[in-house]
């Protein structure tokens, strides 16, 4: 290729480099690199500065527009197709220069000068890099101060006595397994490749996308920024059980009744707590001001007390029965092994201590979510991977060995502490970890005290440099602000973190912040096993760790794990289902009922949260799968037309009550799942006589109370309002059963918004007359103001069905309805009988047998008026009326079923109907 060629071809190289073309020159980047590669050039050869014309240049000989003769031999024509390539050379990408035993670095780009001439180009020696950090204390040591901290010390002698040390073993074994089959997934991941500062978010962001990473990444320095409060004020609060004298303000003291012998508790002062947790915060900024290298030095200062503290517990152990320990402290007896081997759940007070009057009531998912903190910290050595020397090595290493060093010493201390004390010492003493040590108590409130320290100062070194690492990535503008360049601390970010720790500090409650820093961890961890599973199953050609000791199996379980523990009743949220058949016509252009929108988003606190609509569209899949997808676009697109959070899916299915069977068993993951079914009430069906619908409906109900889903069904839909129109009067609670609190719960979403803001809540609790309604009432009054709901409540007495077959049934305005339901209940069961007579088969209904009184079906119809009629007489003029939803009778034909339910609503301009399903959605606790 000539220089003709070259210039003809000018125009094409930018097409395809997208880049300006300048012709090479004996002093050009490329030109210098690929001469030093010359294999007969000495180190006594080399190149040097000569100034030409006020410009410096390389050789002796050069000349402006020729290279020196080196050049030529190598071949310059080669070099400038390199050039012309868009390529650095080998040299400087593979770094070459330092395999020849040469100490002379690449030129810098030159920069322009006052004069605007070009500045000279300079060799000079390499600089020098930051000191690494190795496994021991880049990734163990970081890890293991995470992992050992306050639940340890504080909780886990209660968690033995509570669980028993069976029970405490599977909770252990449990929750290590869970961070140890996350371990191996971050261990695989972070094999596979060069990883750069931020830890999780750096593996989870270029394994599922920056955007699945930024979102897990925020979750995750929101929790560790948590986490460092949760290890302050348990420093402070184990500071002032220690030395009292210390504290500023007045003690609280919890009165224990629960015990054979009956003794105060004192717990320090939330205004102390408040004021030592900002001044601790603000001293550890500082230290996390200094630098890593600090944190380095300061670090083994924080562990060494803590492994001695774990020392003294052990020997004060065996060491308990030889030195007249304190009542309730047997040493090593094997009876009292056997006594504490099983659980003994039981309600405590607030303090926890067991209260049979106390209103914390214990279970075995409870303790997994109380000591699921105490396995957290994994990840402390992957948020300093910009530290490390070797993180393919390190990583793997040093985060296994520490989990694994901790769920051992956790296994080995249930089995100590469930034979060295008696239940009731386990259940009361809340230091008992001080009381039994080796020498003194002191020991053990020093390494209390050092543990925790020494996690927080890991939390606010990790968390600001996530933070700098989310923002480096410009996928959100609002962090831009926490950038921060390479090797620079993230100052910025560490202010923002220490204000979040601060803040959470004031609230001073650690067993308020403990669940949400669970959370947060549980869905990082999901995150990390996921990305392995998803990338060691589909077998991408880049996925090749070096750590070959994992399966996607043991990620998915891992997922699984984290997934799958249960939400406390205080975080529960709806996640409606929202069912978009209308039960009835709606123009071609609107896939769903416009006010299922406006409803979906009244069940959302501020309208923020998550909805899922999903349509059925009966037919075949391969037929129906273009229509299918285009109609899931059109929802789609309606769904943000009407400003509602939310996502749609379409269904192919045969029938309705098939596609409706497969969504609520399949949609959604773990907790993500879809709780609440919302639908319409199918008011058309008896107006257009779609026989279809009684059996299609009733098939759903029971569907949903199969597969442990909340339902509602909303009728009236039409006059539903929307977020202008603005409601007065009341909002009617008609509770009949337990249901969880769901209606409760319904009630005050509603009041949170714009149009149901000026409504009041009346609780209607329906008894029969020979009960004490006035003990009813208080009850239930003092059950509302616990759960710090305002709400009228009026007792309703009812006359049971016996009394009403002895008096005659009394005059009342759902009478005639009342008659003409009965009447056509009995001609449906007259035709059924006749056609089973004549084919000679069973009474059969929507192909199930039916065994059906009449007495019964006069029952469920006489129920049913005078609830009717209760609600017209108290709730004519209420906002909007709820209800409990009867279950469909058993062996009932759904015929009848919704002959009872349009009883029940008639007249009713708009009622919800509601069902709870099998676990509380309020509670008495923050």
């Amino acid at each position: 290729m000539d220089n003709e060629d070259i210039e003809g071809g000018e125009e094409e190289f930018r097409a395809q480099l997208g880049r300006k073309y300048r012709p090479v020159v004996a002093h050009d980047r490329a030109v210098l690199q690929m001469s030093s590669m010359d294999p007969g050039s000495t180190s006594d050869s080399s190149p040097k500065n000569v100034k030409i014309d006020g410009k410096e240049n390389i050789g002796s000989d050069a000349r402006e527009g020729s290279a020196p003769d080196n050049l030529r031999v190598n071949g310059s024509e080669r070099d400038s197709k390199l050039e012309l390539f868009g390529f650095d050379s080998l040299v400087n990408i593979l770094g070459l220069r330092s395999m020849t035993g040469e100490q002379i670095v690449a030129p810098s780009s030159p920069r322009e000068g006052r004069d605007g001439e070009d500045a000279p180009i300079t060799y000079g020696p390499p600089k020098p890099s930051d000191v690494k950090l190795g496994t021991l204390m880049g990734v163990f040591i970081p890890c293991l101060q995470n992992i050992l901290g306050i639940i340890y010390y504080i909780r886990f002698t209660w968690i033995v006595g509570m669980g028993g040390i069976g029970d405490s073993l599977l909770v252990v074994a449990f929750c290590g397994s869970c961070t140890f089959l996350t371990s191996i997934s971050l261990s695989a991941i972070a094999t596979n490749g060069a990883m750069k500062g931020g830890g999780p978010y750096y593996l989870i962001g270029r394994a599922l996308g920056p955007e699945v990473g930024v979102s897990i990444g925020l979750c995750f320095f929101l929790g560790n920024a948590v986490a460092g409060a949760m290890y302050v004020l348990g420093a402070v609060e184990t500071f002032l059980k220690a030395v009292p004298a210390a504290g500023m303000f007045r003690e609280t003291i919890t009165k224990v009744n629960g015990t054979a012998t009956p003794e105060p508790i004192q717990s320090p002062s939330l205004h102390d707590l408040q004021i030592y947790g900002i001044i601790v915060t603000i001293i550890l900024c500082f230290i996390v001001f200094g630098g890593v290298k600090i944190i380095n030095r300061v670090a083994p200062t924080f562990l060494i007390p803590v492994l001695l503290s774990i020392f003294c517990i052990f020997v004060g152990i065996l060491l308990a029965s030889k030195d007249d320990p304190a009542p309730g402290i047997t040493g090593l007896k094997l009876k009292t092994f056997k006594d504490n081997w099983f659980s003994d759940y039981q309600k405590t007070n607030n303090a926890g201590i067991p209260d049979p009057n106390g209103a914390v009531d214990w279970s075995f998912n409870a303790l997994v979510g109380l000591f699921f903190p105490a396995v957290t910290g994994i990840m402390a050595g992957s948020n300093r991977s910009a530290s490390l020397k070797d993180t393919q090595r390190s990583i793997p290493i040093g985060t296994l060995a520490a989990t694994l060093t901790t769920t051992a010493l956790y296994v080995i201390s249930v089995l100590l502490f469930g034979a060295a004390a008696t239940r009731e010492e386990l259940l009361t003493d809340r230091l008992l970890t001080a009381t039994i040590a080796w020498p003194f108590p002191a020991v053990i409130h020093i390494g209390i005290i050092l543990s925790t320290l020494g996690a927080a100062l890991q939390s606010l070194t990790g968390a600001p440099r996530l933070l700098a690492a989310i923002a480096n990535d410009d996928i959100l503008p609002v962090l831009n602000y926490f950038k921060v360049a390479e090797g620079r601390e993230p100052h910025i970010a560490t202010f923002f973190t220490a204000f979040i720790c601060i803040g959470c500090v004031i609230i001073g409650n650690l067993d308020l912040i403990t669940p949400t820093i669970t959370m947060f961890f549980l869905l990082c961890y999901s995150g990390v096993n996921l990305s392995c599973f998803l990338l060691d199953l589909l077998d991408a050609p880049s996925w090749r760790p070096r750590w070959k000791f994992h399966h996607w199996s043991l990620s998915l379980l891992g997922s699984v794990f984290c997934i799958a523990n249960q939400v406390h009743p205080k975080n529960w949220y709806p996640i409606p289902l929202i069912f978009c058949r209308p039960w009835g016509k709606l123009p071609e252009n609107v896939p769903c009922h416009p006010k299922l929108a406006d409803f979906a988003n009244c069940m959302k606190k501020k309208g923020r949260g998550m909805s899922i609509f999903v349509s059925i569209l009966d037919g075949d899949y391969h037929e129906c799968a273009e229509d299918a997808k285009t109609a899931c676009k059109q929802l789609a697109t309606y769904i943000d037309y009407k400003r509602c959070e939310g996502v749609a899916e379409i269904v192919v299915a045969p029938n309705m009550s098939e596609g409706f069977r497969g969504i609520v068993q399949t949609m959604g993951l773990g907790n993500l799942k879809p709780n609440i079914v919302v639908m319409r009430y199918p008011e058309i069906w008896r107006r257009e006589n779609l026989t279809e619908i009684p059996a299609t409906f009733v098939g759903i109900i029971n569907d949903c109370i199969v597969a442990n889903k909340a339902v509602v069904i909303v009728k009236g839909l039409d006059e539903w309002p929307n977020e202008y129109q603005r409601q007065y009067g009341t909002i009617d609670l008609y509770w009949i059963v337990r249901d969880g609190g769901l209606m409760l719960l319904l009630s005050q979403l509603l009041l949170t918004k714009e149009s149901f803001e000026s409504c009041k809540i009346q609780v209607f609790c329906i008894a029969e007359e020979d009960s004490d309604a006035e003990v009813l009432k208080a009850d239930v009054k003092k059950f509302l103001y616990d759960l710090r709901m305002q709400a009228e409540v009026i007792v309703i007495s009812m006359k049971s069905w016996d009394e009403q077959t002895e008096n005659g049934p009394q005059q009342d305005e759902s009478l005639d309805a009342f008659i003409a339901a009965q009447h056509r209940i009995k001609n449906y069961l007259a035709e059924m009988k006749a056609e089973a007579q004549k084919s000679g088969t069973p009474l059969m209904a929507d192909g199930k047998p039916v065994v059906v009184n009449e007495q019964q079906v006069e029952k469920f119809l006489y129920t049913t008026l005078k609830l009717n009629s209760t609600i017209l007489r108290h709730s004519r003029m209420a906002a909007v009326v709820l209800v409990s939803l009867p279950p469909p009778p058993i062996n009932h034909p759904a015929y009848c079923y919704m002959e009872y339910m349009d009883l029940l609503v008639e007249n009713v301009p708009r009622l919800l109907i509601v069902r709870g399903y099998r676990r509380d959605v309020v509670t008495l606790f923050t």
